[in-house]
């Protein structure tokens, strides 16, 4: 709960600046100490906080009630520690992504997934060219090739299938997150 009275509150919502000012120092405690608890490092919580004291000086005047003033700071807090967080995963993800990929020399997956795109039927292999590398839409792929939109897909499907056991035979195999080869997965 924000330490504030209901009289500084109306004050700031009402247009007041010196009642805002005092509102935005006021509140500062209260919200650093529920973003160190519920961000996930205390630089997420400095950022949330200043986030949400931002929100409360540029929309303070569009608060409906008094009563709903805790939960919304609280919930601006609370919203913008899980995107900090969401942030950094993902990037923490990616970085994970690109070191894996940079141990794959980029020469040799490239022969091994141009002989394996080779070695499809044709029939794959042109809806393969055409969706995958190409980068055509089902529909254009299905009205240059004559076929239904159904039939481009399931020929891709097989196409994407064919190419996958036919890397994970020539070694690679695939992980949730890249592609690794068997003998650098064994570092």
């Amino acid at each position: 709960m924000i330490q504030a009275n209901e009289a500084l509150i109306e004050a700031a919502c009402a247009g007041s600046e010196q009642a805002l000012s005092h509102l935005l120092i006021v509140c500062q405690p209260d919200l650093k100490r529920f973003a160190r608890r519920t961000c996930s490092t205390s630089e997420d919580a400095e950022d949330a906080v200043q986030i949400a004291l931002w929100q409360l000086y540029k929309k303070v005047g569009t608060l409906r009630t008094v009563a709903a003033f805790s939960g919304w700071l609280f919930r601006i807090v609370e919203r913008e520690c899980y995107r900090l967080f969401r942030r950094t995963y993902t990037e923490s993800i990616s970085e994970r992504f690109d070191d894996a990929v940079e141990r794959l020399t980029d020469d040799e997956l490239c022969i091994d997934l141009a002989r394996s795109i080779a070695e499809l039927p044709q029939a794959y292999r042109i809806v393969f060219i055409l969706r995958d590398i190409e980068g055509w839409t089902t529909p254009e792929a299905a009205e240059k090739l004559g076929l239904s939109p159904e039939a481009v897909k399931s020929r891709l499907h097989r196409a994407r299938a064919a190419v996958r056991d036919n890397l994970s035979r020539s070694g690679y195999r695939q992980s949730s997150t890249a592609l690794y080869t068997n003998a650098e997965s064994d570092d």
